[in-house]
């Protein structure tokens, strides 16, 4: 029979390592909160044996109860594995973070690392579960604005995953669980009050360090709003292909979108909004780099999510409760894999990192495309953002559809569809005939 250490189970080659088995029980019950440890078997799965006598057993035990706090109770008890005398030792606790001989450890992988202070205070919030989003907030409801709330709710309808029309401000909020006891949850604030001090900063970079800048911008709002703001921003940067499919004319990114839509939700859904360090998004000429203050859960790696072995660690579970009802983010661990997923199949590298103060998803860029392709014989395009698209749409169905009406069917204020008509007219989209209230837009010939 093979054997094999992992996150769960650790080897030691006889009680001459009891101190280090210790290190390693502690270690596994500050990530997982249970484990087996075996003695008489090496940490390469081989087994050896260990010598047992009437006082072995008592002497672990001792050993654990007098160095381990707080205090566990494991089960020790002697078994054969192949045919030779070896001890097993099932051990479990909820009571963390927990300490050897006077310092703290967690499991990465078949290893035992120790935890600094920082890492320490992580634990003890997720032993406490002190989250940001669910503190009360000082906001108030007439703080909420109510066309955003509105339109999220739609939308939940739309995706089958809200149940329940809107009414009002509150009775919405009670039933989306982000208000209690008269109190409005700080989650709310990011994602339905547009007074909040989110913000992400995005700069264009002329080279591939950040010596000359190009652009640079401040996106403030909701989480919603942001996301729109980032993306487009992001997309109207990015050097695009274009392919004939079937007779149709395709569009095709250096960066598959939905990979960086999804890098945008993960930003703004898994950071840190205890610290008050802003998002950046910075776009050089060979890669994008999305940041977000909140380095990645201790003892994790990317790895662990995109082979799907491992549960999501939710920093703010309000939030991510709030963006799945909108279908904004699809299952809770599923974020990561999605974006290696969808740059696998498009053949772009990324890279997920962990900064210093933070986590950051790096896209590198193709280098076949740093200069726009252009078929010949054919008119160089200009590219339509996801909302220009989708107005444009609604003016080819319905030629004399007016601006209130695209605002109600897409639960959009006028003013923004206004501001979008006139980018559709710049870019030779569309044009207005008639110059009274009568009036209405039309496609042209391009």
């Amino acid at each position: 029979m093979e054997f094999k250490e992992s996150e769960y189970i650790e080897f030691k080659k006889s009680t001459s390592e009891l101190k280090e088995a210790i290190k390693s029980i502690v270690a596994i019950l500050n990530k997982h909160q249970k484990g087996e440890l075996y003695f008489g078997v090496k940490n390469n799965g081989e087994v050896v044996g260990q010598a047992i006598s009437s006082e072995t057993l008592r002497d672990i035990s001792k050993s654990i109860s007098d160095n381990i706090e707080p205090k566990i109770f494991p089960k020790i008890e002697e078994i054969q594995l192949n045919n030779k005398n070896c001890i097993r030792i099932d051990f479990e606790g909820n009571d963390i973070p927990y300490f050897a001989y006077g310092r703290a450890h967690i499991r990465v992988a078949d290893e035992d690392k120790k935890l600094s202070i920082k890492e320490l205070e992580r634990l003890f919030l997720r032993k406490n579960k002190i989250y940001w989003d669910s503190q009360y907030s000082d906001f108030k409801i007439s703080q909420i604005n109510e066309r955003i709330l509105k339109n999220y709710i739609q939308r939940g309808l739309n995706v089958k995953r809200i149940s329940f029309e809107y009414k009002s401000k509150e009775t919405t909020l009670k039933k989306l669980e982000l208000l209690k006891n008269n109190h409005i949850l700080k989650a709310a604030e990011v994602l339905f009050s547009d007074k909040n001090n989110l913000e992400v900063q995005s700069a264009v970079f002329a080279s591939t360090d950040k010596t000359t800048f190009l652009d640079i911008k401040v996106f403030q709002g909701t989480i919603f709003n942001i996301l729109e703001q980032t993306e487009t921003y992001i997309s109207e940067r990015l050097n695009w292909r274009v392919e004939f499919k079937n007779f149709k004319r395709v569009e095709i990114p250096e960066i598959p979108i939905d990979a960086i839509r999804e890098a945008l939700v993960n930003s703004l859904c898994h950071r840190d909004y205890f610290k008050p360090e802003s998002n950046k998004i910075a776009i050089f000429k060979n890669r994008i780099e999305i940041w977000n203050p909140g380095r990645f859960p201790e003892g994790l790696t990317p790895q662990d999510y995109i082979k799907g072995e491992e549960e999501s660690v939710l920093r703010n579970p309000v939030i991510a409760k709030i963006l799945y009802y909108s279908k904004d983010i699809e299952k809770w661990g599923s974020g990561l894999k999605k974006i290696y997923d969808e740059c696998k199949l498009n053949k772009i590298t990324v890279e997920f990192k962990n900064t210093k103060n933070g986590f950051k998803v790096v896209f590198y860029r193709n280098e076949k495309l740093s200069t726009p392709q252009v078929t010949p014989q054919v008119t160089p395009q200009v590219k339509l953002t996801e909302l220009e698209l989708t107005i444009f749409n609604e003016i080819m169905k319905n030629p004399k559809i007016s601006r209130k009406q695209i605002a109600d069917i897409l639960n959009i204020t006028p003013g923004t569809i206004k501001e979008y008509l006139e980018r559709l007219k710049e870019k030779g989209f569309i044009k207005r005939k008639g110059r009274t209230s009568a009036g209405y837009w039309e496609i042209t010939e391009k």
